[in-house]
């Protein structure tokens, strides 16, 4: 209609790369703000999650100066499910970063990992080390308190009906209620938009492969005790924010302190009041983060 306003632009252009293994790979490309330059952003998501995460400081990191590349991991998103579920794996993922980075001729980069994210950067800094120039790890660690992966395998890759986006805000409350006790209708309502999505016969459904948790349960035990400390210190060689949400079932304190100590020179905070993970649009994590990005290169 002449004289309407025309809707506000994405902040992001839509990027596809090609995994290792020829998947059509998606992610949300923020172009970097004025000022000097300095290395990319490459942000990673967790497990049952995709880069509408990032969707509130992705565009402020941007403004300061970096472009920043939002993945959408393997069978989440916007990026093919993979037809072989085994793949479904950091050690996987890392890759499908990695050729990521070549296909866009990025040689270093900044990571911001959530949960599963920073699994992925501890693994691909094993691969590359070069690769990392520093790393921001959300509420994740080179081991994890079982109960909190517990209660992740629990729900991830189980089957669930949704008839409508109030049932889908139920949904994402009743899983997430304890990490954001003080989120409002609106708060969940929007959360369940960026986990499920609508199909084009108007149906909605979660917004992942429900078989990204198969080897998760072919691990079974196993899977909840992982033993990353070797990865982590590699990366704590470099510049490293550790954010821990106060609440968090997955980072213990336990957890948090022994890396602290192991690793004296990363930077911490902790976001009061929230659990597993914070979203980063908090203002101490926030503060932390530009901080700790002011100084990196």
């Amino acid at each position: 209609m002449p004289g309407s306003p025309s809707p506000d632009p994405k902040p992001f252009v839509e990027r596809r790369w090609a995994s290792p293994d020829g998947l059509h790979l998606f992610a949300r490309d923020y172009a970097a703000g004025p000022g000097p330059a300095r290395k990319p952003i490459i942000a990673i998501h967790g497990l049952t999650r995709n880069s509408a995460d990032f969707e509130a400081i992705a565009p402020l990191m941007a403004q300061g100066g970096r472009r920043v590349l939002a993945v959408d991991v393997r069978g989440r998103g916007l990026s093919d499910w993979a037809p072989d579920p085994m793949t479904y794996t950091p050690d996987v993922y890392a890759r499908d970063v990695l050729a990521l980075m070549d296909q866009a001729g990025i040689a270093r980069a900044v990571f911001v990992g959530t949960s599963m994210g920073g699994l992925i950067t501890m693994a691909l800094t094993a691969m590359r080390p070069k690769a990392v120039v520093a790393a921001i790890l959300n509420d994740i660690g080179p081991e994890v308190a079982p109960e909190g992966l517990a209660r992740i395998a629990s729900y991830s890759g189980q089957p669930v009906e949704i008839a409508t986006w109030a049932d889908a805000a139920a949904y994402a409350r009743r899983i997430n209620g304890v990490a954001f006790p003080h989120y409002s209708d609106a708060d969940w309502d929007g959360f369940a938009r960026r986990i499920f999505r609508q199909q084009p016969d108007g149906a909605i459904g979660l917004n992942y492969d429900p078989d990204i948790a198969v080897p998760i349960r072919a691990a079974g035990a196993r899977a909840l005790v992982p033993d990353l400390w070797p990865d982590f210190l590699r990366l704590a060689q470099k510049p490293t924010l550790l954010v821990r949400g106060g609440n968090s079932d997955l980072l213990s304190a336990d957890i948090a302190d022994r890396m602290r100590k192991a690793a004296s020179s990363m930077a911490y905070v902790e976001v009061p009041g929230v659990g597993h993970a914070p979203m980063l649009d908090e203002p101490e994590a926030q503060a932390a983060i530009f901080a700790f990005l002011s100084e990196a290169q």
